[in-house]
């Protein structure tokens, strides 16, 4: 799903599951505006999910909206699963590290 208000806003979310592991690609920014489309579609397999994945490799940008929906996730799943984050590009790092998110999840 692409979202593109005005050129400010954009992001790519791919979603693959193989059995009860859900993997989240995205592409572009998380922020305010783009960050309702990946909590609903998170929401949709959350229930049924035994492990998600995101992959952060092509993230350019995260908002402490987008953070919210990754810590909602996590949430979620301790006790249903597990949750991984993988491939932080250097600005998402940074904000993780900043937030202290770096500790609050699995990171590879």
């Amino acid at each position: 799903m692409e979202q593109n208000a005005n050129n400010e806003s954009r992001l790519k979310i791919t979603m693959n599951n193989e059995g009860a592991e859900y993997t989240f690609v995205l592409e572009g920014r998380l922020d305010t505006l783009t960050s309702p489309d990946l909590e609903d579609q998170v929401e949709e397999v959350i229930e049924q999910a035994e492990k998600l994945v995101f992959d952060l490799g092509k993230l350019e940008y995260i908002s402490s909206a987008g953070l919210r929906v990754l810590l909602g996730a996590a949430q979620e799943m301790e006790d249903s699963g597990e949750m991984i984050i993988r491939n932080l590009t250097e600005p998402v790092k940074e904000v993780f590290d900043v937030t202290g998110f770096s500790n609050a999840f699995q990171i590879e």
